[in-house]
C-alpha cells in the first residue's frame, strides 16, 4: 500500500506529497518521462527516500501526475457541462489540445485513454480520461452538436493526433487545425 491509501498522512507529509507531484508535473513536462526521480526530488527540495516513500516506483509518480491533470481535465468538463453540451465538447477538445502544447508528455496521457478503448486493460488515468471523453461526446451528439457516427475510440484518436501536433506547431496553425477537426466533426447541415 503506498502512501495516500489507507490512513491519512500528517500534514507535513502531505506538503512533501503536494511538493512532488508538482515538482514531477514540472520536470516532466519539460524533459519528458524520462526525466530521473532523482531530477523530481531535487525540484521538489526533498530526498530521494522521501519520494520513494511516496512512489516506490517511477510509474507510480507517473500516474499520479496523470491521474492529477485528467481529474483537472475532468473538472473542466464538469465545469463546462453546466454550459450547452456543444460549446462544453469543443471548449473540453480546445483545452486538452491546449495543454499538450506546454506540457510535452501531455499527449501520453491520452494514450492511456486510448488504450482503454482498445480492448486491453486500462490504467486507472486512461479509464477515467476515457469515461470523461465518452461522457462529452454524448451529450453533444445528443445535443446535435457532434456527428451520430463517431464513437470515444475515433475522438480520442483525433486528440491523440492533434495533442502530437500541438506539441510543435505555432499557436495560429494549432488554431487553424482545430478549425478543421471541428468542421469535421459537426454534422452535415
Amino acid at each position: 500500500m503506498s502512501m495516500g491509501e489507507g490512513r491519512p498522512l500528517r500534514a507535513d507529509a502531505q506538503r512533501n506529497r503536494a511538493k512532488i507531484l508538482d515538482a514531477a508535473e514540472s520536470v516532466f513536462a519539460a524533459q519528458g518521462l524520462s526525466a530521473s526521480t532523482e531530477d523530481v526530488a531535487k525540484e521538489a527540495g526533498v530526498g530521494i527516500g522521501t519520494v520513494f516513500r511516496h512512489f516506490p516506483v517511477k510509474e507510480s509518480l507517473i500516474e499520479a501526475v496523470f491521474l492529477a491533470r485528467v481529474r483537472k481535465l475532468a473538472d473542466k468538463a464538469a465545469a463546462l457541462s453546466e454550459a450547452q453540451a456543444g460549446p462544453a465538447f469543443y471548449g473540453f477538445f480546445t483545452y486538452a489540445v491546449e495543454q499538450a502544447a506546454t506540457q510535452s508528455a501531455y499527449a501520453d496521457v491520452l494514450s492511456e485513454a486510448a488504450v482503454a478503448g482498445g480492448g486491453e486493460e486500462p490504467s486507472v488515468v486512461g479509464a477515467e480520461l476515457a469515461a470523461t471523453v465518452e461522457t462529452l461526446l454524448v451529450r453533444a451528439q445528443q445535443a446535435g452538436a457532434v456527428r451520430t457516427d463517431i464513437g470515444p475510440a475515433e475522438l480520442i484518436a483525433l486528440l491523440i493526433g492533434a495533442s502530437r501536433a500541438a506539441e510543435r506547431v505555432s499557436p495560429d496553425v494549432r488554431l487553424r487545425a482545430l478549425d478543421i477537426v471541428f468542421d469535421g466533426l459537426r454534422p452535415v447541415r
